[in-house]
């Protein structure tokens, strides 16, 4: 995407009307007037997320319109003042997490501030700069959350949104910043008590740190990290076979096949994958997923098939385990 323009300008038209038959007639400065129109009202809505009496209707309007902006990320981003007020919107409604109180109008307000630093999270030239100054600790709080209230599990969901979009371009830099976090543990209590949209998205988000070589050699250094995430893997495994989503389960495997790379990651899951995963459990869920099928079978090859060198005393799992 271009870089933002001087004047704060968007290189994207911002819904409404389009231009009516024939050509239109540039202005002075040789953009066509309709497409002027749209630049001075998505930066007024830009600029309107300052003043405290018209940001709620600015945080609604941006957005929800906010994938019809090329250029949005870097004009919030920008601008004097504007993360500031997503920011505060965030802070405002940390006193109604515990005891929980929120309201489903506080949740859509707060959610639509969530998405537009999602937006500044996914673009490229925003991206390091969202992180060197650590916005995501601010959504910490929300992720840390166990009431399962409509108005929470919303909060919850989109606050992972916005880690998702972060490791979704594969970047070893991003992960490293989430592993100094605490976003590991806040995962895993998603994918325990969340919904099932909320599960899926905290398990892409683990599944995406453990294709990185440095998220996969975190959570195998101790075996304290490696059998947190096995023990929540497995107990989805287990609710999965009652109320199956094969949406969830593409992302389970995909984690276990990931941890099965690491040897003594692979050696530990000779003895904890569930045998729901060997069996036929599943079988109807994948019938048409040819991938996951495929992740499975590799998975089940590398544990059970493989030929991996008998660890040394202290090297192996069991033998951290016991110590």
């Amino acid at each position: 995407m271009s870089n933002l323009p001087q004047s704060l300008s968007m290189s994207a038209a911002f819904g409404g009307p389009g231009p009516g038959p024939g050509p239109s007639i540039p202005s002075a400065s040789g953009a066509p007037p309709n497409k002027e129109r749209k630049m001075a009202s998505s930066e007024q809505l830009v600029l309107d997320l300052s003043n405290p009496d018209l940001r709620e209707n600015a945080l609604l309007e941006l957005s929800k319109k906010r994938e019809l902006f090329q250029d949005l990320a870097p004009l919030l981003w920008n601008s004097f003042g504007t993360i500031a007020a997503l920011l505060q919107e965030i802070v405002s409604i940390y006193p109604v997490l515990s005891p929980p109180n929120l309201t489903p109008a506080q949740s859509n307000r707060v959610c639509n501030a969530l998405a537009l630093l999602q937006c500044v999270a996914s673009h490229s030239d925003t991206r390091m700069l969202f992180l060197n100054a650590h916005i995501p600790l601010y959504l910490y709080p929300f992720l840390n959350t166990t009431s399962k209230s409509r108005p929470f599990e919303y909060l919850r969901l989109t606050s992972l949104g916005v880690i998702g979009a972060l490791v979704k371009v594969d970047d070893t830099e991003v992960i490293s910043f989430l592993l100094s976090t605490e976003i590991i543990p806040l995962c895993l209590r998603t994918m325990e008590m969340g919904s099932e949209l909320s599960k899926t998205v905290a398990t892409f988000i683990v599944q995406k740190i453990l294709l990185d070589d440095v998220g996969l050699d975190y959570i195998c250094t101790t075996a304290e990290r490696f059998f947190a995430v096995g023990r929540v893997l497995g107990n989805m495994v287990a609710a999965l076979s009652e109320q199956p989503s094969s949406r969830l389960l593409k992302h389970i495997i995909r984690c276990y096949l990931r941890l099965s790379d690491n040897p003594k990651a692979c050696d530990a899951l000779r003895s904890c994958l569930p045998d729901m995963l060997r069996d036929a459990t599943f079988n109807g869920c994948l019938r048409d997923d040819a991938t996951t099928r495929r992740w499975l079978q590799q998975l089940l090859h590398n544990v059970g098939m493989s030929r991996v060198p008998a660890l040394q005393a202290g090297a192996g799992f069991d033998h951290m385990m016991v110590n």
